[in-house]
């Protein structure tokens, strides 16, 4: 019959009374104990050597089977830890991304525009087949006086580009809303399409998981998706 060795018994007696077994605490003091940790399961292995029965001693498989899954706990919780510190980095670089697009302009759709930094509008319309004639037309948004207007001429299937550039200044300086009206012959006589208009961008914001896009603040748009964004002036 083997002899406990009082050394290794009282290590053991240690580690047992850190993990709450075998001890009068209650559960909730077992579980806001501290975790097991790598000493803690080296004292305890240690233990087991000691006072292992020398007519059944344990296999090395035993032992390696312990420290593998101890090792594999330990890795998923430094992987967890990294990921953590990941995500923190790739939210930090997600908001420094879109705080580049501050002071330029992006691509939505909508017919409300305002003159840019260089007092001008620019915006696109895609046509479902060729045109034989298109036109774009400038209006107060308020009143829905005529500003402007264009004839773009014949344009072939797909996004085809209008632009405002000689706007006059009191319209650049009061910074009016102006309406877009696109109209394309495709046939059938001229008929309205549905434009999309470079809109300038207020702010950005990050929000949800990294693996959301951040969002933008567009003026007279409202907040939208950056991953949306297909253009940008």
């Amino acid at each position: 019959m083997s002899t406990v060795d009082s050394t290794g018994a009282a290590a053991q007696q240690a580690i047992f009374d850190k993990l709450g077994i075998n001890t009068q605490k209650s559960a909730t003091e077992r579980a806001s104990g501290d975790k097991l940790g790598q000493d803690d399961f080296l004292q305890l292995m240690t233990a087991q050597l000691q006072n292992q029965d020398p007519f059944a001693p344990m296999e090395n498989g035993d032992f390696i089977a312990q420290m593998a899954q101890f090792s594999t706990v330990s890795g998923i919780e430094e992987i967890n830890t990294n990921l953590k510190a990941l995500s923190g980095e790739m939210q930090q670089t997600r908001i420094a991304t879109a705080s580049t697009l501050l002071g330029h302009s992006v691509l939505v759709p909508g017919a409300i525009a305002r003159p840019d930094d260089n007092g001008e509008i620019h915006g696109v319309f895609e046509l479902p087949q060729a045109a034989s004639a298109s036109r774009v037309s400038f209006s107060d948004a308020s009143t829905g006086e005529l500003l402007h207007s264009e004839d773009l001429g014949p344009q072939g299937t797909g996004l085809a580009g209008f632009s405002w550039t000689n706007i006059p200044t009191e319209l650049r300086e009061g910074n009016r809303k102006i309406k877009v009206d696109i109209a394309a012959n495709t046939g059938k006589g001229m008929e309205t399409m549905g434009p999309s208009i470079y809109a300038r961008v207020l702010s950005a914001s990050s929000y949800g998981d990294v693996s959301d896009s951040p969002m933008l603040d567009v003026e007279d748009y409202g907040t939208i998706d950056a991953g949306s964004v297909s253009r940008i002036r």
